[in-house]
């Protein structure tokens, strides 16, 4: 059998009554606290029917509470699926129905939207506040704190994480038990994760980054955390000094060198210092470590896949790459023929490991489109390997947009946008942004000069997708540019924009 929450608890101290986690606030958990929660809440859930395979969609504000709730459905082997707090009706109507969920978790002010979005499934509604009171909370409170753990094996799914892809609708990543146990345990090993750890987490929890990495590192390490709601400079530096690890997107490192003081006596504890979901400038990478005498970990993985290669702990972690890959992957470019290609050739990064998702939600068909015949997973990435095994990310599908370590699909954004009265066509595209990483341009047609201008477009978006999607500009062109098929050209409009932000 296999069980992410009992491979968890094989880390955890014996003493049960060590720090787990605090907040900014002073609260303090251990990890009987998680034992004892996370069976009430599991029991709770299972008296309410659900089994093995059920699907728990979760929406909530990031709180010990969520945490609770995500080790009680790996615990009785009900699928985990957590969706970013900035979606939008129309978002949620989608993801919803997809993955037809027995419970959904959200805050009491969506109760009733939620209800709504739901009326059609078999689905109880529950809610969870920033605080981590709610309906759940009250619900399972006077449950028995005792739980036996599902008879789940490695290939059962464990979280059902939604990726994006530019064309078409989300997919649903199934990512099981044994992909997210042997994962945690390479970290674990390859970071040097030790009990004597304190982990800095400020992360969003319904993201892989601050799910599986940041968690279950700490989890099965038997460590302790800073768990902090959002990033906040002040806040950070604060924590900074009891940290042992701190995990973080570019955008973190870039603010905290904004601060003029920042430097090695901000954080006299520090071991590490570990970045990912986005790519970090290299001159960040040299200037964090000018400043702070700590040279940022720099890490590659995928919704799909978790974590793929890393920089080492002990060794050259070299600016521009995101290492040789860990132990247990492989990973190989390739030409189009699926070939591999010489060190210093650029490629397609494909991949293979027990960490490799088991295939999309309900779509079999682009499952093994994903796949090549030998078991490699095609990241759509682009990159190269040196010939001592580094790998550096050159390019990935070219119109994804990463945005504060957040995908942006252009093709959502321009969808929406040519809603709205007024406007012929739209095209979207991402350009570097020193805080951001990039930040989303939008170019609009309008049928007449007195069209929508950039508010009335931005205030049209806002009620339909998440703050982090939206256009930080929004520019009028009379034509798009295209080649002779027809298609717009991208690359154009990116070179105009290259230096909006700068």
């Amino acid at each position: 059998m296999t069980n992410l929450y009992s491979i968890f608890a094989t880390g955890f101290p014996e003493d049960r009554t060590r720090l787990l986690l605090r907040t900014p606030e002073g609260r303090s958990f251990n990890y009987a606290d998680a034992e004892r929660e996370s069976a009430r809440i599991a029991r709770f859930l299972s008296e309410q029917g659900l089994r093995v395979g059920d699907r728990v969609t979760v929406q909530a504000p990031k709180s010990p509470q969520v945490v609770w709730l995500y080790l009680a459905c790996v615990r009785a082997g009900f699928i985990y699926h957590p969706l970013n707090d900035a979606y939008q009706s129309a978002e949620l109507d989608y993801f919803l129905n997809d993955a037809t969920p027995a419970i959904a978790v959200c805050t009491p002010e969506r109760a009733t939207e939620f209800a709504g979005l739901t009326s059609d499934l078999d689905c109880r509604v529950l809610t969870l506040d920033a605080s981590g009171a709610g309906t759940l909370t009250d619900a399972s409170a006077t449950a028995m704190p005792e739980f036996d753990g599902a008879a789940t094996t490695r290939d059962t799914t464990a979280v059902l994480l939604y990726s994006s892809g530019t064309t078409g609708k989300p997919k649903g990543a199934m990512l099981t038990h044994g992909n997210l146990a042997a994962n945690t345990a390479t970290l674990v090993e390859s970071w040097g994760f030790s009990r004597d750890d304190h982990l800095l987490h400020a992360l969003p929890v319904y993201h892989a980054h601050g799910l599986f990495v940041a968690l279950g590192c700490a989890l099965l390490s038997g460590s302790s955390m800073s768990f902090l709601p959002k990033f906040e400079v002040a806040v950070v530096r604060r924590e900074l000094r009891d940290a042992t690890v701190m995990m973080g997107i570019p955008t973190f490192y870039t603010r905290l060198l904004a601060e003029p003081e920042f430097g090695a006596d901000a954080c006299p504890n520090l071991r590490l210092f570990i970045s990912g979901s986005a790519p970090l400038l290299a001159d960040t990478h040299r200037e964090f470590e000018r400043r702070t005498g700590h040279a940022i970990l720099e890490r590659y993985g995928m919704t799909e896949t978790s974590m793929l290669s890393s920089n080492p702990l002990t060794g050259e972690r070299r600016p521009g790459s995101v290492g040789p890959a860990l132990p247990g992957v492989s990973i190989r470019v390739v030409d189009e023929r699926d070939q591999p290609v010489a060190a210093g050739t650029i490629g397609a990064i494909q991949v293979r490991g027990p960490n490799v998702f088991k295939g999309y939600w309900g779509m079999p068909d682009k499952t093994a489109q994903e796949f090549t015949p030998d078991g490699y997973f095609r990241t759509g990435d682009q990159g190269l390997l040196s010939d001592d095994g580094y790998l550096s990310i050159l390019g990935r599908n070219k119109d994804m947009i990463i945005s504060g370590g957040l995908n942006v699909y252009p093709k959502e954004v321009e969808g929406v946008i040519d809603e709205l009265d007024g406007v012929l066509e739209s095209a979207v595209v991402g350009a570097p942004h020193p805080d951001f990483g990039e930040g989303v341009i939008a170019f609009v047609v309008r049928e007449t000069d007195n069209g929508p201008d950039e508010s009335d477009i931005i205030a049209f978006l806002s009620s339909r997708l998440a703050k982090f999607k939206l256009p930080k500009r929004v520019l009028f062109a009379h034509e798009l540019p295209r080649n002779t098929m027809g298609k717009v050209q991208k690359n154009e409009l990116r070179h105009k924009v290259k230096h909006t932000f700068s």
